[in-house]
């Protein structure tokens, strides 16, 4: 068998193969095999026709088809052997076939492609910390009483822990009531973040009969512009509601905590670890994504097409996936188009970290895998045997390298703190300026 290499370009090889007709002789053999049980000939059980007499009428055709099948094969047997790597779908671009001569072919391929690194390291990103408010908590305490809070009629809107019930015209240009257009005994929880705040604002010291407007502006894209309409309303209020907050007694703590609490103050306590916990996440992510995006951005280069596709499929599946579990809409155009460009990133990322992992000496060892499934088979009890055969099976030790890299990325690069909402202030007094 002769091969040959050709380096394309940085990212696109292609081989070339000579083989022999002797070389490839069993393979041919084994394609009659295969037919024989599917032919019937006159004088002869299904199968069971003499081989000589298939070479004679079908030889050609069968030899053909079983040359592709063959090249294949010796394609995956060279990538095993000399290690090619291709990292997407290979193509077959060229086969000539040649009976009881030779066969030659060519496979295109696309392998990962040698970079010249460059600022990877010694790079100072920001990093937002977000700061835990106790108001925060106290809100988030509020919350959880509420869903056991109590109702009691009252005769005037004095604050927002009021709930009311409304009936909702919709007026014109001219303040007439628009007919056709009126919902009648909409219930308003005015403590509701969500609610529209001149709702919130008109409502304020307001009586049962009381009437009070407000306005909607609907904001959405039209083209490539905002395009913003205003509808006008009118509420007259029906009924009014006190919004009274149970006492946190230390059963009402112990139920709405699942028995996690027994006190006010241990509850709070939980609840401020939980979002330093979440805060904690949050900052990690965003610095994580913002030094890897900078990293991309200083190793730009063209992500190999079929690597990309590749991605790009995975991603839409996955999309296609989630649309089929919570029963969504979904245009696999759409999404191709919309995931696209994350592809594409997710492609070059994954490049420039086998990159840096060569240049810096970063690999994953048996003990790295042994380790995990040690860890894994004291809390689940298959062996660890077993969960490393899995481990290699699933590639578990892609996601390994890419933890060791970000760790290294992490400890030579610098992290600069800064409060987001000190920093939106800020903007924002220099856009008034």
């Amino acid at each position: 068998m002769d091969t040959k290499v050709n380096e394309i370009t940085q990212s696109e090889h292609e081989i070339e193969v000579t083989l022999v007709y002797d070389e490839i002789k069993n393979e041919i053999e084994d394609a009659y095999e295969e037919e024989r049980k599917k032919i019937s000939l006159p004088g002869f059980r299904k199968g069971k026709a003499p081989i000589q007499m298939l070479k004679k009428l079908y030889g050609e055709a069968i030899e053909y088809q079983a040359s592709e099948k063959i090249a294949n094969k010796k394609f995956w047997d060279i990538v095993d052997s000399e290690k090619l790597q291709p990292i997407s779908t290979p193509q077959l671009i060229d086969l000539d076939f040649k009976i009881n001569e030779k066969l030659y072919f060519k496979v295109k391929y696309e392998v990962r492609p040698e970079l010249e690194l460059k600022d990877y390291t010694n790079l100072e990103i920001e990093k937002p910390v977000f700061k835990l408010r106790e108001e925060d908590i106290e809100k988030e305490i509020d919350l959880m009483l509420k869903t056991r809070a109590s109702f009691e009629e009252a005769d005037l809107v004095s604050d927002e822990n009021f709930k009311i019930t409304i009936d909702l015209q919709k007026l014109d240009d001219d303040d007439n009531p628009v007919d056709g257009n009126k919902s009648e005994n909409m219930v308003i929880d005015l403590s509701d973040p969500k609610v529209n705040p001149e709702i919130k604002n008109n409502a304020m010291q307001k009586k049962v009969g009381d009437k009070f407007g407000f306005t909607f502006i609907d904001e959405h894209m039209h083209g490539e512009e905002v395009h913003k309409v205003s509808y006008k309303y009118e509420c007259t209020v029906k009924k009014i509601e006190k919004i009274v907050l149970p006492e946190p007694t230390e059963e009402l703590i112990e139920e709405i905590s699942n028995k996690k609490a027994k006190s006010l103050e241990e509850f709070k306590d939980q609840i401020r670890e939980n979002y330093k916990s979440y805060y904690d996440q949050q900052s990690e992510r965003i610095y994580t994504n913002s030094l890897l995006n900078r990293i991309v951005e200083n190793n730009d280069f063209a992500a190999p097409k079929g690597y990309v596709d590749l991605i790009l499929n995975r991603l839409v599946e996955v999309e296609k996936e989630n649309a089929k579990r919570y029963k969504t809409p979904f245009n696999e155009t759409e999404a191709r188009d919309h995931l696209h460009q994350r592809a594409e990133w997710n492609a070059k990322w994954e490049i420039i970290l086998n990159n840096i992992a060569k240049k810096e000496n970063i690999e994953v060892e048996e003990s790295d895998l042994k380790k995990i499934a040690e860890e894994e088979a004291a809390q689940t009890g298959i062996s660890t045997e077993k969960l490393m055969k899995y481990y290699k099976e699933s590639r578990r030790d892609e996601s390994i390298l890419e933890e060791k890299v970000l760790a290294f990325l992490k400890a030579n690069n610098k992290a600069k703190e800064f409060d987001p909402e000190e920093k939106k202030e800020k903007e924002s007094k220099g856009k008034k300026k």
